[in-house]
């Protein structure tokens, strides 16, 4: 699984989550004690801030062709990149498409990539 969010480790389970101010929402694919169904497959709850054992933020990185990227998301076994290495030219070179103004994002075959990892910030 590729994440790139907002975790949050609530008696001893860790749950995709959202802070709100003094507030964090903790999400589900199932439903649960304390959880209402935002859509279906998609269940909240709503806790203090000072419940939550533990609120990180995390992100996976990997390299391809020799360059460093953020991943993005998955799908049928290709990764959608997020260029870090803060050069056009070699973003151009990559083939990369310019997302926005400086971020340069693409599609790289998962067999393609090395050192992916999740990193806790």
């Amino acid at each position: 699984m590729m994440r790139d969010g907002y975790v949050a480790r609530y008696q001893g389970r860790e749950y995709e989550a959202s802070p709100d101010g003094d507030n964090v929402r903790i999400y589900q694919p199932q439903p649960g004690d304390g959880f209402s169904e935002v859509r279906p497959g998609r269940y909240v709850r709503v806790l203090n801030a000072g419940d939550v054992d533990d609120l990180m933020y995390v992100r996976t990185t990997c390299t391809w062709q020799g360059e460093p990227f953020i991943v993005l998301g998955e799908a049928d076994g290709w990764l959608r990149v997020e260029y870090t290495g803060g050069k056009a030219p070699t973003a151009q070179a990559l083939g990369l498409e310019e997302f926005d103004f400086g971020v340069y994002q693409g599609w790289a075959p998962l067999s393609a990539v090395t050192d992916l990892r999740e990193n806790r910030i």
